[in-house]
């Protein structure tokens, strides 16, 4: 029963936040049958100018305010940054990671490359990071409560659902914790908790913490507020109240930027005061200031500061800061697969949203044979491509070999068709030049897909039976797409005017597709090899010290780098960082993580060296300083400097006091 709980919360997340999408999906097609393009695009065109200047003003003071999370964040790990450095951590972090959601391009992961290269160890990394993520938190349970308390009504859905009292008793619990969290930080300060130093800010910086998340989430709601026209009745109190509760939606949704959750519950929320169109209006604009504007400006530095590391490191070598490893040099991959993650991304929503971009001319100037398919194919052929490149994000995130030819595939196919149909040059030279720039970039992908893993079995056999009969099912609705040229397949789904049969035939293929094209993208199961004497053997022929005791070995995708392991109390424990080639060092540990998950088990690695934390990092995982003996330090704040050379990473909130307890017997063991 206890695995089982446990394997149900693992899925947790991404159910609920398929449920949530589907949820609004729903709403939207129900509720608001009557909204059209042309009145959102309408309302764009009148917005005056004066209201998108305070909105960008707005829009700048939030990303200010971000500026100090981080600034007090590495006060709390002990080390003090110029505010420049703080500022362009924090802005790269917040953009990048609100919006591409992959853990490559993480704030976590951004904060690690750049606050390694800059002295920090990974515990302080991870420190900041922890600080910066509850204090985000702190401003909605301040603003929550407050809402609940003077204008529970305004809360949509809950507000006129529940009783007066409730919500009220809602909003009292909020601010009791965060009375909470500051009183814990002056009555506790640093405690030793199950063998590990537990250590809260002081609470003059509690506090500071939550008058600086109020500000932010009071800052982020006025550039949606300042977007939209005056209401009778909709006060600022009242729209922070849809503003908190929206939001909340979209973290819970697991989405970047909590796309459609998000604006789903604005519209709702919204909809007793405002047409539909101006309240989509209004999140169209907030959207390109808050997430689009600054994903690419963001995207353009960090790319700037990484050329500018790689150049100085060909000029001469970068010396060992204290306590950051030479992966602070930046020689892996990763910012590639983070870099051709979100163009591909940007591609697929471009071709999803191709006719709201743009409407297309006639075919006139064009071969008419191939002009009639392109005319047939409308937008409802580029944007199921753009639907496949989303999937394909997903899989080259996970670096997937095929993945990486199946999008430049794609890519080219979309261009061609883009061109066929006479769309803006724009268009089809952005698809071509994606395609252009991943092309190189094949060493960065060198995890086998599931469909090219293993014999053909069940598992491949439906996902491939499954996609032929859709893309069969799809070219069935020809006729109708004809009729429907000008609309992409959501377009289809979602208006009004077209018989539910077809909708849902439509929906019910294209969800079909996606599934059984993940379902052969994504990485093969992994497979491991028995710690037999062969085994020993092999390993030791690497240069690597055998471990005593293993319950087997992991490969890297060319079989030349392995990492040994051990199954211990939900813990599947890598022996040490992976020996071997290098080229294939780091793909042995991302099938350690993927054999963990196979088996419901947390990955950690006992005795890391400092070469490979940035990958681990990667992983989620937090690095912490061992001594001579294979044993956490006593005191890690004083610990980290250049005489520690192995390290525990684990998923320290959730397995280290277990790991803690067990590694006196795997020392002694190893003895």
């Amino acid at each position: 029963m206890g695995e089982t709980a446990k394997r149900l919360l693992r899925h947790l997340p991404p159910v609920l936040g398929l449920l949530l999408l589907v949820g609004a999906i729903y709403v939207v097609q129900k509720e608001f049958r009557g909204l059209k393009i042309e009145d959102i695009a309408r309302v764009l065109e009148v917005m005056p100018a004066r209201t998108l200047a305070i909105a960008f003003l707005w829009n700048m003071l939030s990303y200010g305010v971000l500026t100090f999370y981080d600034r007090l964040g590495t006060f709390y790990a002990g080390r003090r940054l110029a505010y420049g450095k703080i500022a362009f951590a924090s802005f790269c972090a917040y953009a990048l990671g609100h919006n591409l959601g992959f853990a490559a391009v993480s704030g976590a992961a951004v904060r690690y490359r750049l606050y390694a290269h800059w002295g920090l160890t990974p515990l302080q990394i991870a420190k900041v990071v922890a600080f910066c993520s509850l204090t985000f938190a702190l401003g909605g349970l301040v603003l929550g409560g407050l809402v609940l308390l003077l204008e529970p009504d305004a809360v949509p859905f809950f507000g006129n659902r529940l009783p007066a009292w409730l919500m009220h008793a809602i909003g009292i619990a909020l601010w009791a914790l965060v009375a909470g969290y500051v009183t814990l930080s002056r009555v506790l300060g640093r405690r030793r908790m199950f063998g590990y130093v537990l250590q809260l800010p002081g609470w003059r910086m509690a506090i500071l913490q939550v008058v600086l998340a109020t500000v932010d989430v009071a800052v982020t709601a006025a550039i949606v507020y300042t977007l939209l026209p005056a209401a009778p009745g909709l006060t600022y109190l009242r729209f922070l109240g849809v503003y908190v509760a929206s939001y909340t939606a979209g973290l819970a949704a697991n989405i970047p930027g909590g796309i459609g959750v998000f604006d789903t519950a604005m519209l709702i929320g919204l909809s007793p005061y405002l047409e539909p169109s101006q309240i989509v209006g209004g999140i169209v604009m907030f959207r390109l200031y808050y997430y689009i504007i600054p994903l690419f400006l963001a995207g353009g530095l960090f790319a700037g500061n990484e050329f500018v590391m790689r150049g100085r490191s060909l000029l001469r070598p970068t010396p060992t800061m204290r306590g950051v490893a030479p992966t602070a040099r930046w020689s892996e991959p990763d910012f590639v697969v983070a870099a051709v993650t979100g163009a591909v991304t940007i591609c697929g929503a471009l071709l999803l949203c191709l006719g709201v971009v743009e409407r297309r001319p006639d075919f006139s100037w064009i071969d008419p044979d191939f002009a009639e398919v392109a005319a047939q194919a409308g937008e409802f052929v580029p944007s199921l491509i753009g639907g496949a490149l989303m999937v394909c994000a997903l899989a080259m995130s996970k670096r997937v070999t095929l993945a990486w030819g199946t999008t430049i595939v794609l890519l080219l196919l979309a261009a061609a068709f883009t061109v066929a149909q006479g769309e803006p040059p724009w268009i089809p030279g952005m698809l071509m030049l994606a395609g252009v720039l991943i092309a190189p970039f094949r060493g960065a992908f060198y995890r086998h897909a599931r469909l090219l893993s293993g014999p053909m079995e069940a598992a491949i056999a439906v996902p491939l039976l499954t996609l032929a009969g859709c893309v069969l099912a799809l070219a069935g609705f020809e006729r109708h797409v004809r009729w429907l040229s000008d609309n992409s397949w959501w377009e289809v789904i979602l208006s009004p005017d077209v018989p539910n049969s077809l909708r849902a035939s439509v929906a019910l293929t294209v969800v079909l597709a996606l599934l059984a094209l993940w379902r052969l993208l994504r990485p093969g199961r992994v497979r491991f090899a028995p710690w037999d004497t062969a085994t020993r053997l092999h390993y030791a022929a690497l240069g690597a010290d055998p471990p005593a005791q293993a319950d087997g070995i992991v490969w890297g995708e060319s079989e030349r780098a392995g990492i040994p392991f051990r199954r211990i109390e939900g813990i599947l424990l890598g022996l040490g960082d992976p020996a071997g080639v290098e080229s294939d060092r780091i793909s042995a540990i991302w099938r350690l993580r993927d054999l963990a998950s196979q088996e419901r088990l947390d990955p950690a690695v006992w005795r890391a060296g400092r070469t490979l934390l940035k990958v681990y990092a990667d992983l989620g995982l937090a690095a912490l300083p061992l001594g001579p003996d294979g044993l956490l330090l006593e005191n890690t704040e004083t610990n980290t400097g250049n005489d520690t050379t192995e390290y525990l990473v684990c998923r320290a909130e959730r397995d280290l006091v277990t790991l803690t307890a067990l590694l006196p017997q795997l020392a002694r063991t190893e003895e």
